[in-house]
């Protein structure tokens, strides 16, 4: 076959010398010669501390490229970390993915090794190799090491929510507290819970783009870098065998990802980045196959959030593989991995080494831990909840809702003493959702009232337009579509109203009679309202979280034809 880096460096015409020319600086006459360019999509970023080491892991990728006859070329794609980028990192994912697409289009690539780790980084990258269509294989970055304080292990994330709520209830001080912080990063990798950059690992394994076996290992393994030589060579083959995202993902990959999802215990977050890698494949799924497929999954992972353990224990007892063979009948048995074959066909050698920390079919952690999709009035396109991270008697619930038109309303009077609240009241905020904010925060596991905490309520219902991290727990109703911003329902509920609650039924209402809540005027305060930039086209193109909040724009594939010269 000829290769795509051949329409750059083939010939011996003006525009071939040049492409060539700028491209030696000491390569062989060899490199431009029938061998793979091989992209290496690298996210490292000291502003991305979770992805801080992947510039090591990419030397491990290129010295597997360049033993299998391929050529290595690291690019630096778009960064995105989670805890320190404002508004939120959610705003910047289809930026990233647009931009990673382009590259790898407009540059002379035969395949691309996708390196990502915090949370959005693999979605973005699958969003843009999906898009461009080029042989590509993602290595995640793999989850940091534990760490301990006081003796006890902390889960990275969903300890911090945890500590800071017993801060505001007065069991913990604040020195405690800032102490536990060095403590919480115990080394390199991203967060050793079942948060959103675990989640998207593992579900990136189960959907076929990874290596199996890989997701999971810890980041300061050696057997990471190992695994990122092996899919070095795999890169080169990928090219070799035209093994691209069009030819090994499909509905049957979709479908496995979801199951995984529920067995793990995954992160809402994954529900949103499934629908945008779908979009972009041209993919019918949507968020009743989230529900119809994956909510009568048993839960089967006992990890934090949802449970006790951490990333590292779950790779020593056995990660993603000896989970997904407990559940082997659920899977579809003809998806493919990168590797060209089923992913069941890895399954067979994958024994659960500590049925502690993943529970065998038989006695699953939770029966249906699977994440729950709800409609009704007040989310006429759909919300999630995730029931294993909630309180099981608050699934069903009714209570009078208490209103927050945005983040910064809910933090003024959130602590107030006199604010008209109870341990069976709903929490509702709004202005959260892709438009809203703009970009879909983590905000929806709203921290409780201060007087409640010291109460000892530790959960209520609430609701919310927005996202929650991937580490957080609660009964949170996340995800409400359409979102205030965009003429949802959410947009006319009052403080009083009574909020229904139903997770069996798969029911999420406002007891507001329809004419009365169609009569309201809906509230837009504290809505954005950009008037440039990123935040402007962003607004003006994003679609809802039902769909998977991409730009109307960019869902589909382009491919990676570009006719025309650069000279």
């Amino acid at each position: 076959m000829e290769l795509r880096s051949a329409q750059w460096y083939a010939g011996q015409d003006r525009n071939a010398y040049i492409h060539r020319a700028w491209m030696r600086r000491g390569t062989p006459d060899s490199a431009f010669q029938g061998r793979p360019q091989i992209a290496i999509a690298n996210t490292a970023s000291d502003l991305t501390p979770c992805n801080a080491h992947l510039t090591e892991v990419a030397g491990a990728v290129a010295k597997g490229v360049y033993e299998a006859g391929g050529i290595p070329l690291e690019i630096p794609v778009v960064s995105l970390g989670e805890t320190n980028m404002r508004p939120t990192a959610m705003l910047w994912r289809n930026m990233a993915a647009m931009a990673a697409e382009e590259m790898f289009r407009a540059n002379p690539v035969d395949g691309v090794v996708l390196l990502g780790g915090c949370d959005k980084t693999i979605p973005s990258l699958l969003m843009a190799a999906a898009s461009v269509d080029l042989p590509a294989v993602v290595v995640p970055g793999g989850p940091m090491l534990t760490g301990t304080f006081r003796g006890v292990p902390l889960g990275c994330g969903t300890d911090v929510w945890r500590l800071s709520e017993e801060v505001r209830a007065g069991t913990l001080s604040q020195e405690q507290f800032t102490r536990s912080e060095s403590a919480m990063i115990r080394s390199r990798g991203h967060c050793n819970t079942m948060g959103t950059a675990s989640t998207m690992a593992l579900v990136a394994e189960a959907l076929g783009t990874v290596v199996p076996g890989i997701a999971g290992t810890p980041a300061p393994d050696s057997r990471l870098l190992e695994a990122a030589h092996g899919t070095g060579n795999l890169a080169v083959e990928l090219v070799h065998q035209d093994r691209r995202p069009s030819t090994v993902l499909g509905n049957g990959s979709f479908h496995n990802a979801i199951v995984a999802l529920a067995a793990i215990g995954g992160s809402t977050n994954a529900v949103v980045h499934l629908l945008a890698i779908a979009g972009r494949l041209g993919i019918d799924l949507t968020l009743d196959d989230f529900d119809r497929i994956g909510s009568h999954v048993p839960l089967l992972v006992d990890l934090q959030p949802a449970g006790r353990f951490l990333m590292e224990d779950f790779h020593r007892a056995g990660g993603l593989l000896a989970v997904l063979r407990e559940v082997r009948d659920l899977l579809d048995p003809d998806a493919l991995t990168v590797t060209g074959r089923p992913l069941v066909d890895h399954l067979d050698d994958a024994p659960i080494w500590d049925p502690e920390v993943i529970r065998t079919r038989a006695e699953p952690l939770i029966a249906e831990g699977g994440i729950a999709v709800l409609r009704g009035n007040l989310a006429p396109s759909g919300a999630l909840i995730k029931p294993a991270a909630a309180s099981p008697h608050l699934l069903k619930h009714r209570g009078r809702a208490v209103v927050f038109d945005s983040i910064e309303d809910f933090h003024a009077r959130i602590d107030d003493p006199d604010l008209d609240v109870d341990a069976d009241s709903v929490l509702v905020l709004r202005g959260c959702g892709p438009k809203g904010y703009p970009g879909m925060p983590e905000v929806s596991n709203m921290p409780l009232p201060k007087k409640l905490l010291e109460q000892g309520v530790r959960d209520m219902v609430r609701v919310c337009d927005g996202r929650m991290s991937g580490t957080a727990y609660g009964t949170v109703v996340l995800h409400v579509a359409p979102e205030a911003a965009a003429g949802g329902p959410l947009a006319r509920v009052r403080t009083g109203d009574v909020i229904v609650l139903d997770v069996e039924a798969r029911l999420i209402e406002v007891d507001v009679p329809a004419e009365e809540l169609a009569q309201r005027t809906p509230n837009r305060d504290g809505f954005a309202a950009p008037r440039r930039g990123w935040e402007r086209l962003y607004i003006d193109h994003v679609t809802q979280a039902d769909t998977g909040a991409d730009l109307d724009f960019l869902i589909g594939s382009s491919g990676s034809d570009v006719t025309r010269e650069s000279h």
